[in-house]
This record gives structure tokens, C-alpha cells and sequence, in this order.
């Protein structure tokens, strides 16, 4: 089965993309991603960001359609990137890479550092804590990134990193997503 959302602004606003009905795959609602875009409206242009469990494309797109420079989309999933690279070439997206690789092994890599991280890992799988240590310390992040963090609601998320501020937090239905600053 097929499924479809719409990219809300920029270049391709109101075009439709295809996202395969794969166990575990949610993408980011259109008003949660309304309401980030908001959020990044003033950062987002000529950005560099790093489109963590990338899923179904959907913030990576959106950036990229909203003037982001480059944006690295990272699945695992072989499926969803089969999918993500039939709608990039789609778009002629040609600032979005793919890549198929596990997250944390692709974080093990020579980091380029981003301005802008998308982190929504699949729930129940303790992985949104680890990753935001390892985006940390393995150098991912540029001096005042942001970071935007969805996970399940009630997530315990106070070992981020001691030098991140949270900006921003809102609710929808059984999702908690967050806005972070890194400092130095």
C-alpha cells in the first residue's frame, strides 16, 4: 500500500510524495511540521541539516524546499530509501543525499557538522537519548545548532547534553517534539 503526504512550503509546496506502509513508519504530522518550519523559518534558508531516521522524508524534504542549502537523510530501512531517492529524483532535489546506513554507524563517520539536525528515531527503541549524545560528541553539530528532537510522549529527556537549551516543546496526540540550541 501506498501512502502519500504534502510538502506545506517553499519551492514545492503542495506537491505530494509517496511513502511506502513499512511496520514503525510515522511520518511527522502536516501541523507538527506547520508548527517546526514556524520555529525554523528565520534559520532554515542556506542551512546545512542532517535528516536523522529520515523514514518517510518528510523534514528533510520540507527544509530542502524551504531554501536549505544541503540536507543528509539517513534510513536504514532499504525500502524507504528505494522511496526517498524515487522522490528526490521526482523533485530534482539535487541538495538531498541519501544515505542507507545505520544511524549510529553512519554518527561513527567523518562528521560534516550540521546547522540543523531532524531527529525522529522509531518509538520504543531507546535510541533518541544516544543518538543526541553521539551528535554530541562525535562532532555532528556546528556551534549553535539546532535540533529538533520527536519522540514518544512522556520520554524521559534529561541526559541530553548539558550544553543544549530547549527553545521550544509542544504536544500532538501521543508525540512530544522539542526545539534545542546547542551552546558552547
Amino acid at each position: 500500500m501506498r501512502n502519500k503526504l504534502r510538502i506545506i512550503g517553499g519551492e514545492w509546496r503542495s506537491r505530494q510524495l509517496q511513502f511506502q506502509d513499512i511496520p514503525g513508519l510515522r511520518p511527522t504530522p502536516a501541523r507538527v511540521r506547520e508548527t517546526l518550519f514556524n520555529w525554523l523559518q528565520h534559520d532554515i534558508y542556506n542551512s546545512h541539516c542532517l535528516d536523522l531516521y529520515a523514514g518517510s522524508g518528510a523534514l528533510g524534504v520540507e527544509a530542502a524546499s524551504r531554501g536549505a542549502q544541503s540536507v543528509i537523510q539517513v534510513e536504514n530501512n532499504a525500502t524507504a530509501c528505494r522511496q526517498l531517492k524515487e522522490n528526490t529524483t521526482k523533485l530534482n532535489a539535487r541538495q538531498i543525499k541519501i544515505v542507507n546506513q545505520d544511524v549510529f554507524r553512519f554518527l561513527a563517520g567523518n562528521p560534516k557538522p550540521a546547522n540543523i539536525v531532524f531527529l525522529d528515531p522509531p518509538f520504543g527503541q531507546h535510541l533518541a537519548l544516544q543518538t543526541c549524545q553521539w551528535l554530541e560528541h562525535k562532532d555532528w553539530l556546528s556551534d549553535n545548532a539546532l535540533i529538533y528532537v520527536e519522540v514518544e510522549k512522556g520520554l524521559n529527556l534529561s541526559e541530553l547534553p548539558a550544553n543544549w537549551q530547549k527553545l521550544k516543546q509542544k504536544n500532538a496526540g501521543e508525540v512530544d517534539y522539542y526545539l534545542f540550541t546547542r551552546t558552547r
